[in-house]
């Protein structure tokens, strides 16, 4: 029989949520409070943490949101709840439950618990700030998506990061995620590909609608033999052969770019496949039952307006063929063909027409809207030295993400992504991304672990080492500031998984780092005529150090252990 792995400490905050509502339920159990006539429409208890310190380390207007349903003032309510909450089960888990006008709560938490969280961080470092799903879901998240025609541009980047770190954080809360690339491997932009890689190997040039970039004539130079005959033969498509050949190319350029990035895919999908698996054909039968699909001038169409659409959208054009649209009409419901509970599409901001249709047409096949979701991602300004730098091949500039990553490493690119919401547009600036320095912020925390990393290397050459608790050290204010910081891992996971985004993570990691520097100033770490609370700050030390890099590990950013 193995033991099982150690579980890291659960939010404090979570633990402050779950009182509130003993204390609740108590105050209702012993007649302070009336019962809800309809409890299932129960308020949210929302907890937050009060903007000044002083009114405690956390606070819930509960009693505020009870006062009209429950027809009482809500300082009434809150003095109902706070009696209940003192004298209750959880009463130690607080030092004080004061009540303040119009009706918070302000609850300032123990010591203890907080000493109990680093101990844990301590016992289980690796699982500290993952936290249990509230819904598990089964997610498929769709991004980057970019055609095999050519490497990944910096207009694609942004979907890259965007999407991976949205996955690593609905994986630290609990969610079941599978990371999924469609890709365009047929049609009209693959013969123009194919016709420009048989103009440059014929030494002629490009047509007027083909790929002109300098990949092109790499991907000429390599056409095998055996390929080149193959296209050329009698009879032969000869575009579409190539350019089938210089898509899978391609392709094994963007998986390298990605890789690179540290992203990786569960499934690459190619639009081709949905036709060829009659996944299209399943998609339009569910609407033609469901009277959704009519036919018109030799075409098919979708009421897409009986959704709201401002008009309907063709299906199969009057000559047959399929429009983008049934593509991905079939692609949703090969989707969740696959267990999938959530779809999350990530698109480029000029995708937003898209996202109505097609979210019609889930409606109309009979799947809930509400699990089709689309994140628009804005555009990102690349900026060095105050000026925007233009996106061409010119000495000194980049276009693909490999040239960012020559430009800034990996590390600062994921650091300036993830700072910034998703949707709204950034300037992302190249030399303040390439400094070595603590105004690049990434560069702030790392160094804030590696320096961490170097107090325990001193600490052990002096023969000195972390104890396994912090019990009795916040009584001192540089110790319980860190300490309290240091809780709120799990919170600002909680946080990401529910806003989708991760910036509050990039703040949090900044935060973290400032408070151990503050630390390390006032309180002497290791200190030989002490041991005992040396011991005991090299563990705080340690716990900070952990989070910083569980912090950065969410992120996809390296915790270096020296700088």
């Amino acid at each position: 029989m193995t033991n099982a792995a150690p579980v890291a400490p659960a939010a404090i905050r979570a633990g402050v949520r779950a009182a509130i509502e003993r204390g609740w339920s108590s105050a209702v159990a012993n007649g302070a409070l009336p019962a809800l006539v309809d409890r299932a429409a129960a308020p949210a208890i929302e907890v937050e943490r009060p903007g000044n310190a002083a009114f405690g380390d956390f606070t819930t207007n509960l009693a505020m949101k009870l006062a009209r349903p429950l027809r009482r003032p809500p300082l009434d309510i809150a003095e109902a709840l706070a009696a209940a909450m003192r004298s209750g089960p959880d009463a130690g888990l607080f030092t004080s439950v004061d009540v303040a006008r119009p009706g918070f709560l302000n609850l300032h938490v123990a010591d203890a618990a907080y000493e109990a969280l680093v101990a844990g961080v301590l016992v289980a470092p690796t699982a500290w700030g993952r936290i249990p799903a509230v819904n598990p879901r089964k997610v498929n998240v769709e991004f980057v998506s970019a055609n095999p025609t050519g490497p990944l541009t910096v207009g694609n980047a942004r979907g890259a990061f965007v999407g991976d770190l949205l996955c690593r954080v609905l994986e630290a809360g609990g969610q079941q995620v599978t990371r999924e690339y469609y890709f365009n491997d047929s049609g009209a932009q693959i013969n123009h590909l194919g016709a420009s890689v048989a103009a440059r190997k014929r030494g002629e040039p490009v047509p007027e609608d083909g790929y002109k970039g300098a990949y092109v004539e790499q991907l000429a130079a390599a056409v095998p033999d055996e390929v080149w005959a193959a296209a050329t033969a009698d009879g032969a498509q000869e575009d579409a052969v190539l350019g089938g050949w210089a898509s899978r190319q391609v392709r094994g350029m963007i998986e390298a770019s990605l890789a690179r990035l540290g992203v990786h895919f569960d499934v690459w999908k190619s639009e081709a496949s949905l036709h060829d698996e009659g996944w299209v054909e399943r998609a339009v039968a569910r609407l033609r039952d469901a009277g959704e699909v009519y036919e018109q001038d030799g075409a098919t169409w979708f009421r897409s307006t009986a959704y709201g659409d401002d008009k309907d959208r063709v299906i199969y054009k009057s000559d047959g063929r399929p429009t983008y649209f049934a593509a991905d009409i079939g692609y949703v419901t090969e989707k969740f063909s696959r267990g999938f509970d959530h779809l999350i599409y990530i698109w480029g901001v000029d995708h937003h027409g898209t996202v109505a249709r097609n979210k019609n047409a889930a409606q109309a096949m009979g799947y809930d809207p509400e699990h089709y979701q689309v994140l628009l991602i804005g555009w990102v300004r690349f900026v060095a030295d105050g000026v925007e730098v233009s996106m061409s091949k010119r000495a000194g500039t980049f276009v693909t993400l490999d040239d960012l990553l020559d430009a800034v490493g990996t590390d600062a690119a994921r650091w300036f992504f993830a700072s910034r919401a998703a949707h709204v547009e950034i300037d992302f600036d190249i030399e303040l991304a390439k400094k070595q320095s603590a105004e690049n912020p990434v560069y702030y925390v790392q160094y804030a672990h590696a320096r961490i990393a170097s107090i325990l290397r001193k600490a052990e050459a002096a023969g000195l080492a972390p104890a396994s608790s912090i019990e009795g050290l916040l009584s001192g204010e540089p110790e319980s500031a860190l300490a309290r910081v240091v809780s709120r891992l799990p919170e600002v996971v909680e946080d990401a998984v529910v806003a989708e985004e991760t910036q509050g993570i990039t703040a949090y990691a900044t935060e973290l780092a400032t408070q151990f520097h503050a630390f390390y100033r006032d309180a002497r770490v290791v200190d030989e005529a002490e041991p005992e609370r040396s011991a005991r700050r090299l563990a705080l030390a340690l716990a900070t150090k952990t989070t910083l890099a569980n912090a950065l590990g969410l992120l996809g950013i390296s915790a270096p252990e020296s700088m």
